[in-house]
């Protein structure tokens, strides 16, 4: 659990419901624990999302480089950070269990227990829950982490959601780095107006196709051809590639010096 800059109280806790925290979905969803809610520690990020188009809010490295697994990931339709779990039933779990329930230090007062991610991914039948929880894999040797993930684990298989935790381990390098690179290329690029950036999507990948150069060379002779600002094909080949409309290896890390036909999967004809 996140440590808070402000004492909780039942007060606070009152109001944060009444704010609309732990509610909605999608682009209407607001985290239960926001980054202004804990001290800062360097680690704390915001990314807009792809699916939500909304601002998701990070308390760690790791739980965004998860956010970008999902974010790549075509099945998930909906992802929600710091999602509240009901007091009153964690509180009962604990003691049924005999485990001490997370308490705020300063007031004792039993806090919002929380799952770091809600994902709603889409099956052939329907759409279905998972709930995450990300640690480093050294904090799973801490008897009180596990005491609390007990807890997190038995809320969760009660109502029939898939319940899991994430570490470093189960997260794939390659896919962060390059989703990580190219997230901000995702949304239309601001220079350019939407009818004038298909036009040139569509040219950079027949120009693609044509190419037999490295990726910088190739995005080079395109700001050349089309008069662009130098590094703006990078970002249009970037859109291209985030929005999946080129086929990569993602799993690969993506460098600009490397030929094109290494990385696309280009057309055949």
């Amino acid at each position: 659990m996140a440590k808070r800059k402000t004492s909780l109280t039942e007060k606070k806790i009152k109001e944060m419901y009444k704010e609309g925290r732990g509610q909605g979905v999608g682009e209407s969803y607001k985290p239960w624990i926001t980054i202004q809610d804990v001290p800062s520690m360097g680690l704390s990020t915001r990314e807009k999302g792809w699916k939500t188009d909304r601002i998701h809010q990070f308390l760690s490295k790791l739980e965004r480089d998860f956010f970008y697994l999902l974010e790549w990931a075509d099945s998930v339709i909906d992802i929600r950070e710091q999602f509240p779990l009901n007091r009153e039933d964690t509180y009962h779990i604990a003691e049924e269990k005999e485990i001490e329930h997370p308490l705020d230090p300063t007031t004792k007062v039993p806090i919002v227990m929380t799952t770091d991610f809600l994902i709603t991914v889409r099956y052939k039948k329907g759409t279905k829950l998972l709930a995450r929880t990300i640690k480093p894999s050294k904090e799973l040797e801490k008897k009180r982490v596990i005491e609390k993930f007990e807890v997190e684990r038995s809320y969760w298989e009660t109502r029939g959601v898939d319940w899991g935790i994430v570490t470093e381990k189960e997260i794939p390098k390659g896919i962060v780095q390059n989703v990580e690179w190219l997230h901000a290329s995702y949304s239309s690029i601001e220079e350019i107006s939407e009818k004038t950036l298909q036009i040139y999507t569509q040219n950079m990948v027949r120009h693609l196709n044509g190419c037999n150069t490295s990726i910088i060379e190739m995005v080079s002779e395109f700001d050349r051809k089309f008069h662009l600002d130098d590094g703006m094909s990078l970002d249009i080949l970037k859109h291209l590639i985030a929005r999946k409309e080129v086929k990569v290896d993602i799993s690969r890390k993506i460098f600009t010096h490397q030929w094109v036909e290494d990385v696309f999967v280009l057309d055949s004809k």
